[in-house]
């Protein structure tokens, strides 16, 4: 079963999908999954959109991804994702639209993840909740746990909810091993003063082979966590640079075969090179 991983995409829903795609046709090897940690950039009613984001677009209109191409479906982005057969399951990060999310995780009450999209391949993990993905006999198990931390009592929607930190202290008594956590913020280690400290309670009680986040703006990195046993992984923003270019370790592939053997590839800037800034939102 092969994954593919990003982070801090910011409207542009449509281009992990084109980088699978492109993997694809490049290496001849199917991916299975889409694994996404936040900021997303749902914003389906422009009203609603954070300072920040009206900041962004007013310069590069992708941060309005979601409400200009996700939100009604358009026949060739359709037939192309129905095509590809591949969802993307996220976490929420710290811009989003968390009313409408909050609307629609309401909804879904008895279930692990809830489709936010109109062609029903985008989903939002439920925080602290334990997520399964099967395919062919093969299974994946992981966690996710969105929005952001918060040292100062706030509970602005970005920041974790109550409700989100029962549903993890119920996933910490939990004698289960999973896959992979993906979060959109770090545990809150860091002599930088900020993070998630339910996170850092999660990996230090909870035994994952991975946890992959975004957010914080610092360089790819891969270290093994403080717990001894997690590989530890930021991912970089799925932004393009000046020249048009993607960054080197925005996309990841995790390959696993049997129960524990984990394979963690970095796509190349030459694969992603041939999506840039200026052909990237065409169709096939």
């Amino acid at each position: 079963m092969r994954v593919a991983l990003f982070a801090d995409i910011h409207g542009k829903f449509l281009l992990p999908f084109k980088l699978v795609h492109l993997y694809q046709q490049e290496t001849g090897k199917p991916v299975d999954l889409i694994l996404q940690c936040g900021d997303m950039g749902a914003f389906p009613n422009l009203k609603n959109l954070d300072k920040a984001t009206i900041r962004h677009a007013e310069k590069d209109r992708d941060e309005l991804g979601f409400h200009d191409r996700f939100i009604k479906a358009d026949l060739q982005i359709k037939d192309f994702l129905e095509r590809l057969n591949i969802d993307m399951i996220c976490v929420r990060g710290n811009h989003e639209d968390h009313l409408f999310l909050n609307e629609l995780e309401q909804e879904a009450a008895d279930q692990t993840r809830f489709s936010i999209d109109a062609y029903k391949q985008v989903w939002v993990c439920k925080s602290g909740v334990k997520q399964q993905f099967i395919k062919n006999d093969e299974c994946l198990t992981f966690v996710g746990i969105g929005r952001i931390g918060d040292r100062k009592g706030r509970t602005h929607e970005q920041f974790i909810q109550e409700y989100e930190k029962r549903q993890i202290q119920k996933l910490l008594k939990t004698k289960e091993h999973f896959d992979i956590l993906i979060t959109h913020d770090k545990d809150d280690s860091s002599e930088r003063g900020y993070g998630m400290t339910e996170i850092r309670k999660v990996l230090d009680n909870v035994i994952f082979q991975y946890h992959f986040y975004g957010h914080t703006g610092e360089a790819f990195n891969i270290i093994e966590d403080v717990n001894g046993i997690t590989q530890s992984c930021k991912i970089k923003e799925l932004k393009f640079d000046r020249t048009g270019i993607l960054p080197e370790a925005c996309m990841l592939i995790l390959e696993k075969r049997g129960e524990e053997d984990f394979t963690l590839e970095i796509v190349d800037q030459k694969l992603s090179n041939k999506l840039q800034k200026w052909n990237w939102k065409g169709v096939d």
